[in-house]
């Protein structure tokens, strides 16, 4: 009988099991790209904030902030990941490649007036926020690449394009995504 976590691994298709050993598959090579906290990637700058969602990317940000500080910060990722989740389930259709492009770069540009941290996390989660607002969906991914160990989260499309990211995003994996791909018939 596997151990939880190897039978819950099995499940999400992470494992496999064999009954003779194998060999891994070799590693995906990508480009090791220096550590960043986001502003190597986007430059700064005072942008005027306009496009359909400019105007309510400071509420999902606001949203964002007090999901993540508004109670213990142990738990503060939790309740992120519960609020991501409970946003997907209001959504009734993906939204497409252009809409959720616009949201991450209204999100990104609201954020450079606010005095708060903005990494990718609250980037991604923002973004997501901001389409759920209109029903719209995208893949929220939280991922991870070695050495050194980085963290990333961003957002995808529903058919897996990841949205405003650059190429060094390809170096993460995805550890954790909300939303299903396979929800919507297109």
């Amino acid at each position: 009988m596997p151990q939880p976590l190897a039978a819950h691994l099995i499940r999400t298709g992470a494992l496999s099991p064999t009954r003779e050993p194998a060999s891994w598959d070799a590693p995906l090579l990508a480009p090791a790209p220096a550590a960043s906290w986001g502003g190597s990637e986007h430059p700064a700058g005072l942008t005027r904030a306009t496009g359909p969602f400019s105007a309510t990317a400071a509420v999902a940000l606001a949203t964002t902030w007090s999901i993540t500080h508004v109670g213990g910060r142990k738990r503060a990722m939790n309740r992120l990941i519960r609020a991501l989740q409970a946003s997907f389930s209001a959504t009734s259709q993906p939204a497409s490649p252009a809409e959720a492009s616009e949201a991450v770069l209204a999100v990104r540009r609201t954020a450079w007036h606010t005095p708060v941290r903005t990494a990718c996390l609250e980037e991604s989660a923002s973004a997501t926020f901001l389409l759920a607002a209109r029903r719209l969906s995208v893949v929220w991914c939280h991922g991870i690449a070695a050495d050194p160990v980085r963290l990333h989260a961003w957002v995808q499309t529903v058919d897996g394009g990841p949205v405003a990211e650059p190429p060094s995003t390809r170096a993460y994996t995805p550890a954790l995504t909300i939303g299903a791909r396979h929800q919507y018939r297109l």
